[in-house]
């Protein structure tokens, strides 16, 4: 069993973002109150592992360190400074000729987890997120101005075969959808 502390932790770190004080401690179940306590056990422990946790107003936050923020930029300048692998590039075609796509998408077409490659391409400014209209509990990626530049474009659909390729990947996303709905209307 974890401590409140531990837990907090690994909620925290798993989060990867601000979450509110009154969230983690539902999470936690316990009191708001006494989640303070658990707050500054845990400030002392992250301290020495290079972690420092932000407290901005209602939210609390894990971070690296300041201390540590040489060695963070390091890392990310030797990530940003390879080349783009096969992974990330596909991962890109597929935002690029779907004009925009969820990572449940990007890993369906790919076959395989594209989280690294997302990771690896927001880092490098080639795409961003932004809250999916049809379903506000999923991120949605596009190309940023900076892919298409790099790619020496003004909008995406100056891409190759763009018109053909995506509309093919509209045309089979809907029979993927049709498929899976009779599927689960055929096993209940």
């Amino acid at each position: 069993m974890l401590t409140p502390p531990a837990a907090a932790l690994a909620v925290l770190f798993a989060a990867g973002e601000p979450l509110s004080k009154k969230e983690l401690a539902g999470l936690l179940e316990v009191k708001v109150e006494n989640l303070e306590t658990i707050l500054g056990v845990l400030r002392k422990t992250v301290e020495v592992a290079g972690l420092a946790l932000i407290e901005a107003g209602e939210e609390v936050e894990l971070r690296t360190s300041p201390e540590a923020a040489s060695l963070v930029q390091k890392l990310w300048e030797g990530e940003r400074s390879r080349d783009l692998g096969k992974a990330s590039l596909e991962t890109l075609a597929v935002v690029a000729y779907q004009a925009g796509a969820t990572r449940g998408e990007i890993d369906w077409v790919r076959g395989v987890n594209s989280s690294a490659s997302l990771r690896t391409l927001l880092l490098r400014g080639l795409v961003e997120g932004s809250e999916d209209p049809a379903d506000k509990r999923r991120i949605r990626y596009t190309l940023t101005s900076e892919a298409l530049a790099h790619l020496g474009l003004s909008k995406a659909s100056e891409l190759p075969r763009y018109a053909e390729l995506a509309r093919e990947t509209r045309t089979h996303a809907r029979t993927s959808d049709v498929a899976t709905t009779s599927d689960v209307r055929n096993t209940v």
